[in-house]
């Protein structure tokens, strides 16, 4: 028997539609009036942020265009891995088996086409409101590494952030003047941020949470058969002077 039933399309089933926020959805409009098509996606939480993901080629661009916009505030740059760890949380019991992990990436707001984002934080501070700015970092050819283009010449502070982006995910930044690790040996292998990297304190033993505290070193226990001191002794009191002697 076939279903003739009616869709129903009662107005209460429709999307609700989110409150306005006219300057954020103003400042969306200007962005993209600058750089076209470029501006890919945004997502607004209605009077509180704004998050954006331009095309990977315009990420200098975008900077620029949104400094002369009255973004000037250089908050952060850094990126996201979104694969999942080939190794499971690190807070789970290494000692129990483990279901075959998913490695299905799964992005979040305004996310991408690949397995890399850089985002930067910019503020306005004479308007009070920031915006989140992402990129995707395209997928490099085998025994390559992932590249942008920097924003030192746009923010003098992109400068440290870059060169921890670069030294924790292995992204290189062109056009930045020293990409020199900060933490780690100059010969150190591998990019510690970067999910499918080994981190071989937590394959050992739990971590964090349900390690066991190391004891404490052991103390000497009182010895409670040695005679008990005499609370007289030293005293510089009188009584205690034998005769014939000045205190």
């Amino acid at each position: 028997m076939s279903d003739t039933s009616t869709p129903n399309t009662d107005a209460s089933d429709a999307p609700q539609a989110l409150p306005g926020d006219g300057l954020r959805e103003g400042i969306v409009d200007d962005l993209r009036n600058r750089i076209g098509d470029h501006l890919l996606e945004f997502h607004i939480v209605p009077n509180d942020d704004l998050f954006v993901r331009v095309a990977s080629d315009a990420w200098v661009e975008t900077g620029a265009a949104l400094k002369a916009a009255g973004f000037t505030w250089f908050g952060f740059l850094s990126a996201i891995d979104w694969m999942p760890s080939p190794y499971g949380k690190g807070e789970e019991d290494p000692t129990v088996p483990k279901e075959p992990i998913d490695m299905t990436i799964k992005q979040g707001i305004c996310g991408g086409e690949t397995r890399m984002q850089v985002f930067a934080r910019l503020t306005d501070i004479d308007r009070h409101v920031g915006i989140t700015i992402k990129a995707d970092v395209p997928d490099p050819a085998d025994g390559e590494s992932p590249v942008m283009d920097s924003w030192t010449g746009l923010f003098a502070g992109a400068n440290w952030h870059e060169r921890e982006c670069h030294e924790m995910f292995g992204i290189g930044f062109n056009g930045h003047p020293d990409l020199r690790n900060m933490y780690l040996p100059g010969d150190f292998e591998g990019h510690p941020l970067k999910k499918d990297f080994p981190l071989l304190a937590r394959m050992v033993k739990p971590w964090p949470g349900i390690v066991d505290v190391e004891p404490m070193p052991e103390q000497d226990e009182p010895d409670t058969d040695a005679p008990a001191a005499d609370p007289d002794a030293g005293s510089t009191d009188a009584s205690s002077t034998p005769e014939g002697e000045e205190s």
